[in-house]
């Protein structure tokens, strides 16, 4: 290059309220990309020795080429860069320098570019800002210097706060799809490839994306600053749902059971994220989950629980209907009352009585069990057994049962207690006969409907007979 050459900027529109911190993020966000483009060392940012400010990255030198609006394709397809448009970012930030009197000094192997305002082109009475382009004072220069007049330790400071690298913000998991940091202010932070593009006043976390989408691209506007969260929650949704470390899980539960005193965090108003939490926890750790309702009404089986060394997790109504009957990654049962219920009646040891060792008035009520049963029809074909037991275990509430009917083994197990009088014995005897025949739960209309057809069948009989 042997001449000076004044290159028209060609700016249309002046970022009025750009302050000198957005430009100097412009030219360290690109430092940065060019650092990753080419794999080269770190950035620097220093001030030298007659107070002027350095953003130095040793890449491949920028050129002339890189102030034209043209976005750069290179960066497009790189998932690693910050923003993709070279001349758009730069060429605004160098107009805000101009706007606040800084001096500017682009250094490279392939030139050195100043600025200043001259006429445009054709046209003596309009000014408009130029970049001057001159030979390379150092041709052996690696990568590109840019020099800054004029520019404060504040300004410096303010422009780092934009990225990631310069902030103190811990690493937690990093997922295919982004990176969860521990939030250590007042507000989150929400990064794309380490830019800084929006904050939260009530996220638990901050993110760094880092694999982006078509919304995240298209939100991405020229001040690339308060991206509105629908462009950024589904990825966000994506980090959380492949976290794996008990750094992000355990307090994604603890904050699910903040929920109830409402000071819970936006992420876990997301259902799928409550249960991923839940899923994962149940995979680790021996837990059990309620809703307050349910440790309010069962006491007695919740300290049972607790007593085995079980932690009880209280989560809402909305995540105890998602996770049930779910399974976690281990491939187990989410463990909830229910699922605690039936673990517990599994493991129980039975204490049967030989029919033998009642006494003579048990047996007495004992032996009328083929008459109870042929008042209703005779015996099902499912039913093989008919046992007494000392005790039995206990129900959701923690009350012993009076008898149950066991579908895997085919038998009614009573308690032993309930031969006191026939009258209690053929009540628990055809209420147990009624599940046999129905194959359905207390509480539900098939059972229900069993039972009336069962007494309906009995009435006639005595009247029939009488």
């Amino acid at each position: 290059m042997d001449e000076t050459k004044n290159f028209d900027l060609n700016i249309e529109k002046v970022l009025e309220d750009w302050k000198v911190y957005h430009g100097l993020r412009e030219i360290i966000a690109n430092a940065i990309d060019e650092k990753s483009l080419t794999n080269t060392q770190d950035i620097e940012i220093f001030k030298d020795d007659l107070g002027n400010y350095h953003i130095r990255d040793f890449g491949r030198g920028l050129t002339y080429q890189h102030l034209t609006q043209n976005e750069n394709e290179e960066k497009n397809s790189n998932p690693d860069v910050v923003i993709g448009k070279f001349g758009v970012g730069l060429k605004d930030a160098l107009a805000t320098f101009e706007r606040n009197g800084i001096d500017v000094l682009i250094k490279s192997k392939h030139g050195d570019i100043t600025i200043n305002k001259s006429t445009k082109h054709g046209f003596e009475d309009i000014l408009t800002l130029h970049a001057i382009i001159k030979k390379p004072s150092d041709p052996n220069l690696e990568g590109t210097d840019v020099i800054l007049t004029g520019i404060t330790d504040y300004d410096i400071k303010q422009a780092q706060n934009f990225f990631l690298t310069y902030s103190n913000n811990k690493l937690l998991e990093s997922t295919e799809y982004g990176e969860i940091y521990d939030n250590r202010g007042d507000r989150s932070k929400i990064y794309i490839n380490g830019l800084l593009v929006a904050t939260e006043e009530n996220f638990l976390f901050s993110y760094n994306i880092t694999k982006t989408n078509s919304k995240i691209r298209k939100a991405l506007n020229r001040e690339r600053t308060n991206v509105g969260r629908q462009a950024y929650t589904d990825r966000i949704k994506q980090i959380l749902l492949k976290s794996k470390s008990e750094a992000v899980i355990d307090r994604l539960v603890n904050d699910i059971e903040e929920d109830e005193c409402g000071y819970s965090h936006d992420e876990i108003k997301w259902v799928e994220i409550s249960k991923h939490a839940c899923t994962h926890l149940n995979s680790k750790k021996n837990v059990i989950f309620l809703t307050s309702e349910q440790i309010q009404n069962n006491f007695s089986t919740i300290d049972d629980a607790r007593s085995e060394g079980i932690k009880v997790v209280t989560i809402p109504n909305t995540v105890a209907n998602k996770i049930k009957d779910s399974k976690d990654f281990e491939g187990n049962t989410i463990r909830n009352l229910e699922t605690y219920f039936e673990e517990k009646n599994s493991n129980y040891e039975y204490t049967f009585i030989d029919e033998k060792n009642l006494t003579d008035e048990e047996k007495e009520i004992f032996n009328k069990t083929e008459e109870i049963i042929n008042l209703m029809g005779g015996r099902p074909s499912n039913l093989v057994h008919i046992l007494i037991s000392e005790t039995l275990q206990k129900d959701i509430r923690g009350h012993e049962v009076c008898g149950l009917w066991n579908e895997k083994e085919n038998r009614i197990i009573i308690r032993r207690d309930q031969l006191k009088n026939l009258e209690t014995y053929s009540g628990v005897l055809l209420h147990e006969l009624a599940h046999a025949r129905s194959g359905a739960d207390d509480v539900s209309r098939s059972f229900e409907l069993e039972l009336s057809s069962m007494l309906g069948i009995i009435a006639e009989k005595i009247i029939r007979n009488s």
